[in-house]
């Protein structure tokens, strides 16, 4: 059994060597083997998902293993129609029984005209994802990520586990090492429904004001904040900055 639960001191050296550890025993190990490692380490273990283009392998592999896990959905106000009909029908569909759904307190103060993605899409993500995903996972001592090596150069190392800086959380990325087929392979093998919006040309889909259609040959996220020198939503962020080990994000 994983032992996830060492969170004081934060990024003690105990806490740095279990994940050293944990990366070297997991190095040639499946997403599954991973995951279910993961979840049966600690029952304080969370799965953070969008509903995006390709959460549904995550969400399956966890609905296999453990119906019960719990699933943490933000909902920021601005996503598309399509991924809020899709997170319904996802949940029913794979029978998930722990889905929590996240939303901010604090929107119509903050941003009560719904502009802030426009002057600040920084706060923006804070506001509407990073806060109120970091208040949920309070009560957890990791999380689990759907984070790959190839969506861009800032993930080119990501491990499969990994110190949340400045929390002592464990982040846990069982699809680190996957290529897109192995995404599609998994999808095709075991059935399961796409997003509606990725056939329109969204192969990662975020907010709708600040995601737009990729063109072919395009890389998969140049839709994501398309224009603007920046590339994560925030919750990959502490306190408004990138948090890196080596070259990841």
């Amino acid at each position: 059994m994983l032992d996830l639960s060492d969170k004081a001191p934060v990024e003690s050296a105990a806490l740095r060597s279990r994940v050293d550890a944990l990366n070297a025993r997991f190095r040639h190990h499946s997403a599954t083997s991973v995951l279910q490692g993961a979840l049966q380490g600690s029952e304080r273990i969370a799965l953070v998902s969008s509903f995006g283009a390709e959460s549904v392998v995550l969400l399956h592999m966890a609905a296999v293993i453990d119906r019960a896990t719990p699933i943490l959905f933000i909902d920021t106000e601005m996503l598309f129609t399509e991924t809020l009909v899709y997170q319904t029908e996802l949940a029913e569909r794979l029978d998930l029984r722990n889905l929590r759904i996240i939303r901010s307190q604090e929107i119509i103060t903050r941003d009560p005209d719904g502009t802030l993605h426009r002057s600040d899409p920084d706060a923006c993500c804070a506001l509407r994802k990073t806060e109120p995903l970091n208040h949920a996972l309070g009560d957890f001592d990791g999380w689990i990520t759907g984070r790959k090596r190839f969506q861009s150069g800032s993930r080119a190392a990501l491990q499969f586990f990994e110190i949340e800086d400045g929390t002592g959380r464990i982040k846990i990325n069982p699809l680190a090492h996957w290529a897109p087929e192995d995404v599609q392979a998994y999808m095709d093998e075991n059935r399961l429904p796409r997003h509606p919006l990725v056939a329109r040309g969204y192969p990662s889909i975020g907010c709708a004001p600040c995601t737009s259609q990729v063109a072919p040959g395009e890389d998969a996220r140049a839709g994501r904040w398309r224009n603007q020198d920046k590339d994560e939503c925030g919750i990959h962020f502490v306190n408004g900055r990138m948090v890196r080990t080596g070259a990841e994000t």
